[in-house]
């Protein structure tokens, strides 16, 4: 295939500039000076037990940020490399939340080229395919990669990135009469449940030979044995042939055999370190042998290593030569696979990857997974191109957004991914314990421990239970999805600098990637929360914010997220606030499970969601401490926001709960809990009536009881009860002028428009400067605020307000964010939190544009059956008790936790499950 006719460009000259983070201003050091003070106090405390806090600034990266990253190589959960647009690797994930972002030089693409002239002359052409000479550390002695030539120049060079897929071309460089174009693919695959867990990718080779006489070539492919940060002085390394061990980590690289190409290989080289002692050719020793001859001595296929010695960095080589004719055109295939099988937490928990489940879990499955890859790539790059191409051919869409939109999706494998093949009955057994439904199981249940998630297992006994009980056995089946193969568990980092897992509230925005392209993953994730949600934690937690204390998971609240250092056991590792106070979280929830079901049509998941659905939103009623049916913030940073003050009835966590409420109304009708759908609903107008008449002021809704400021992200609510098939929260014309002032004040007055959407802004104009995050533009807000512009009909608005964030981060007259979207930056463009998650929600302006036929056809108006006005009581009734049993669980105590789940075994028993 050939190049795209749309990518994002970079010539391999381009300089690379470090970049800048932001610098908060003196006000607000001082403002967060004691919160810093303890942020401080517990990273220190966490380095002193051999972990890294999940927020870190004190710990500096390797390597400080630059501006060179590219498409990243791998599927999704198996460990990633990224590979830089100038073709360095780095940027390594390849163990839980470790980011490795220095690159490993010797890790490289070589062409070597002769030609013989008819004059009887032989004229040879060699450099490293990176431009200029790196800087090389002292350990890199004149034997090793230093000596190699490292002539390109880049200047004839040009990188294009459409992610999964990547291109580069040396035209006429190194040599002036062969042009190369090197594409790299990896099996990234929408709906692909499959291949698109493969930690592998593949590189063709395009050689376009111009000048009059035939022309040999080579091109090597180096690697060290190392995954960065150090790791490869560590010593005990072996090569062999055909995979090098690193640790648990196993790496192959490979050339593909044809009629045309032939292959030899250099098992093991001395990358760095003194020869002396060493049995190994030197880095040096092996470029000259492939200079002098063009390939390999071929006693080197049978040749084995010893054990590396410490201070000693080997590595392994590749060779594919082709006699390339005049004028003609051969091609060479390269492939690089690696298996780390098992994802071992810091906490002690271990689940082997999501690809094992096809190449097994002995740890020595990267020879057959580069095979594999380089006789299938074909195939992926078909069904890549299938998906692709509607949209990149759609000339109705900005050039920029196209291909942007595919490159964003990068996170999904570079954001600390890992897909598990975790057998789900580990989390649906132990849930099962406490939604058990006869006398037998909720004793055998309660006999466990008391958060069920953190269950590592049942008894026997109440295994025995739940088999005779039928009604267990159907909510069993509802709890697995009904499908043969089962996809696992998902995992992805709130950021790469941010170490939270699956983090909730900022998945809100980014879910919609992961539900166009891999919806069963989705709903996985859903589920988990869902469990999660109905889990309770008594461990006593201190909160950096104000120094306060509370309990790590209280049922009925979503947890910010799913643990650090050990996943779906441990939740909550996010300790500035108490996040069970949060105002946003539970509404996220509920309108996001609301939407997934409606947008797969999948009732059993709806069901199986419905009981956490309805928990969170008895939780959140609490916070409407007037009774006039709107909940109130509490006067401190409570929703994602978190150094943003809010107080009262607030634009954004009052419109969520409004949409929140519309949502519990649609999935409770859809479920069949008819009562519930029309108390919900009832909430739901009157919550409405009260956020207009609090909020609204003709022009917009105000950012909160104390504020006029103008919030960009202020119709969360109705964006997402769009995205739904629902109706919107505020009128037609309201929601057109609020995003029209958004728009004119937000944008438009801030930095000519040209960097996205700033947080909060005074309606005279200039920055609302109440706090850091106030001032800030977020990137993946203000995707979300432009599909909320183009399902409101404002589709150039939407477009011109998303181009901000692609003129300061993708552009080259930008900072450089490529690849690396931060989470946000401020009005000098300087970042914070690079390679971030909610970038993501550049595909929910995508599901505006064009959403799913389901969707469409979703009726605009909740139908709730006939329903008498006694079941509606009767209902409100059930609510309100369950919103009483839940304040006792503060503080919390078994007794408390044990009421509640007997009262939701009877609710769910009743109104979901009902008997025969």
């Amino acid at each position: 295939m050939g190049l795209p006719a749309l990518a994002w460009k970079r010539r391999l000259d381009t300089p690379v500039v470090e970049l800048t983070e932001f610098k908060p201003t003196l006000r607000e050091i001082l403002e967060m000076l004691p919160m810093g003070v303890r942020l401080w106090k517990f990273c220190r405390s966490e380095h002193e037990q051999g972990r890294r806090a999940p927020i870190d600034p004190f710990y500096p990266q390797d390597t400080p940020a630059s501006s060179c990253q590219g498409v990243p190589l791998g599927g999704i959960g198996g460990g990633s490399i990224g590979r830089g647009f100038r073709g360095d690797f780095s940027r390594w994930q390849l163990l839980p939340t470790v980011c490795q972002t220095s690159a490993v030089l010797a890790d490289q693409f070589s062409v070597f080229i002769t030609r013989h002239s008819k004059d009887g002359t032989t004229q040879k052409t060699s450099s490293v395919l990176f431009p200029g000479e790196p800087v090389f550390e002292s350990k890199e002695t004149e034997s090793g990669i230093s000596s190699w030539n490292w002539n390109l120049t880049g200047v004839k060079s040009t990188y294009y990135g459409l992610f999964p897929r990547a291109w580069t071309t040396y035209d006429g460089e190194p040599d002036p009469q062969m042009k190369i174009t090197c594409r790299q693919v990896s099996p990234f695959v929408p709906h692909n449940y499959k291949e698109s867990s493969f930690p592998s990718c593949v590189f063709i080779y395009e050689l376009v030979n111009t000048g009059d006489e035939d022309a040999t070539a080579t091109l090597l492919f180096t690697w060290a044995n190392s995954i960065a940060g150090g790791s490869e002085t560590s010593g005990g390394h072996e090569n062999s042939p055909f995979m090098k061990e690193e640790h648990s980590v196993t790496f192959a690289i490979a050339a593909r055999e044809t009629d045309d190409v032939s292959t030899s290989v250099c098992p093991c080289f001395l990358v760095a370190g003194s020869p002396e002692g060493n049995s190994y050719q030197t880095a040096k020793d092996m470029w000259s042998e492939i200079t002098e001859k063009g390939c390999f001595n071929a006693k080197n296929s049978t040749m084995s290593a010893s054990l590396s010695q410490p201070e000693t960095v080997v590595g392994a080589a590749v060779a594919a030569s082709v006699v390339v004719p005049a004028h003609g055109t051969k091609s060479i295939t390269f492939g690089l696979a690696w298996d780390s099988p098992k994802a071992t937490f810091l906490g002690g928990s271990s689940y082997y990857r999501r690809y094992t489940k096809f190449y097994g879990k002995s740890g020595n499955a990267a020879s057959k997974l580069v095979h594999d890859a380089i006789l299938n790539y074909k195939r992926w790059e078909s069904e890549i191109h299938a998906w692709q191409e509607p949209i990149l051919n759609d000339h109705s869409l900005p050039e920029w957004y196209r291909y942007t939109l595919f490159n964003e999706l990068y996170y999904l494998v570079a954001g600390g991914t890992i897909w598990t093949g975790m057998n789900m009955k580990r989390i649906y057994t132990t849930l099962l314990c406490d939604l058990s439904f006869s006398d037998t199981c909720r004793q055998a249940c309660l006999a466990q421990k008391l958060n069920p998630v953190k269950s590592n297992g049942v008894s026997e006994a109440l295994l025995d239970a739940i088999n005779a009980n039928s009604e267990a056995q159907s909510f069993w089946s509802i709890g697995i999805p009904a499908v043969e193969d089962n996809v696992g568990q998902f995992l992805y980092l709130e950021g790469v600098e941010y170490h939270f897992w699956n983090t909730y509230d900022v998945h809100f925005y980014a879910s919609y990637a992961l539900l166009a392209l891999f919806p069963r993953l989705e709903l996985q994730l859903q589920r988990d929360f869902a469990a999660a949600t109905l889990s309770h934690d008594p461990e006593k937690m201190f909160y950096l914010a104000y120094g306060n204390t509370g309990i790590r998971a209280v049922f009925g609240s979503v947890p910010h997220d799913l643990g650090t250092h050990d996943p779906w056991n441990t939740l909550n590792s996010y300790n500035l606030h108490d996040t069970s106070k949060w105002k946003d979280l539970n509404c996220k929830f509920v309108v996001q499970v609301n939407r997934d079901a409606a947008a797969t049509g999948d009732l059993e998941f709806a069901r199986a969601v419905w009981p956490a659905a309805y928990a969170a939103m008895a939780v959140t009623d609490q916070f409407d401490r007037d009774g006039d049916g709107m909940i109130e913030n509490d006067g401190v940073p409570d929703q994602t926001y978190d150094l943003w003050t809010v107080d009262g009835v607030s634009s954004y966590c009052g419109g969520l709960w409004v949409a929140a409420l519309q949502a519990a109304s649609a999935l409770a009708d859809l479920v069949g809990d008819k009562p519930s759908s029309r108390m919900f609903h009832g909430k739901f107008l009157r919550a409405k009536a009260v956020y207009e008449k609090s909020l609204w002021n003709g022009s917009y809704f105000h950012y909160d009881k104390n504020s006029t400021s103008v919030q960009s992200d202020q119709l969360a609510g109705q964006w997402y009860s769009l995205a739904s098939g629902l109706p919107g929260i505020v009128r037609e014309d309201q929601a057109t002028s609020a995003l029209g002032t958004v728009f004119a004040t937000n944008v438009m007055r801030y930095k000519g428009g040209n960097e996205g959407a700033v947080n909060g802004m005074l309606p005279s104009g200039g920055e609302d400067r109440t706090s850091l995050q106030s001032r800030e533009v977020w990137a993946g807000t203000t995707y979300a605020v432009a599909a909320a512009m183009i399902q409101q009909g404002m589709r150039e608005e939407g477009f011109r307000t998303a181009k901000g964030v692609f003129l300061n981060g993708w552009s080259d007259q930008g900072h450089g964010y490529a690849f690396q979207t931060p989470e946000a930056w401020d009005n000098d463009g300087k970042y914070r939190s690079l390679a971030y998650m909610r970038p993501l929600s550049i595909w929910a302006m995508q599901w505006a544009l064009d959403p799913p036929e389901q969707l469409k056809q979703r009726s605009c108006s909740v139908e709730v059956g006939d329903i008498t006005a006694q079941e509606v009581e009767a209902c409100n009734k059930s609510f309100a008790k369950l919103a009483s049993q839940l304040k006792e669980l503060s503080p919390p105590e078994a007794k408390a936790y044990s009421s509640v789940w007997i009262w939701m075994f009877d609710y769910i028993r009743s109104r979901v499950y009902p008997r025969g």
